[in-house]
C-alpha cells in the first residue's frame, strides 16, 4: 500500500529542505540532518486527515531521520539561529515509511 508514496518525502525534502544540525540533550553531539525549515504558519494534518495550525517555527524531517529527536533537543539552522524541540506531530495521514514528521520549535535568544 505504501508503495506509491515511498519516496516523496525525499523528494520534497531535497527541494523544500536545506542541512540543519541536531544536537540530541542526551548526548550533545551534533548530527546534520536535512529538513524543511519555516518560520511561518503552516497546517498539518494529523493521522485521521483533520488539519490544524501550527504557529511557532517548525521544521520537518523525513521519518528515519526523526527517529533521533526528541524533545529538549536543539536545532540549528542556516544562520546560527537556534531552537529547541518542543514537541512532534509523529502521527500522519501518509503510510510512507519516509513520511515527514512536523516538529514545533521554539527560538533560543542568544
Amino acid at each position: 500500500m505504501s508503495g506509491i508514496f515511498d519516496g516523496m518525502a525525499g523528494v520534497l525534502n531535497d527541494v523544500f529542505g536545506a542541512p540543519v544540525m541536531h544536537t540530541p540533550a542526551a548526548t550533545g553531539l551534533p548530527v546534520e540532518v536535512q529538513g524543511i525549515f519555516r518560520r511561518d504558519p503552516i497546517t498539518v494534518a494529523d493521522e485521521d486527515g483533520r488539519e490544524f495550525l501550527v504557529t511557532s517555527p517548525s521544521l520537518r524531517v523525513e521519518r528515519p531521520d526523526a527517529a533521533g529527536i526528541v524533545v529538549g533537543d536543539v536545532i540549528e539552522v542556516s544562520g546560527g539561529d537556534r531552537f529547541t524541540v518542543l514537541n512532534a506531530q509523529r502521527a500522519t495521514p501518509s503510510p510512507a515509511s519516509d513520511a515527514l514528521v512536523v516538529f514545533e520549535l521554539e527560538a533560543i535568544e542568544a
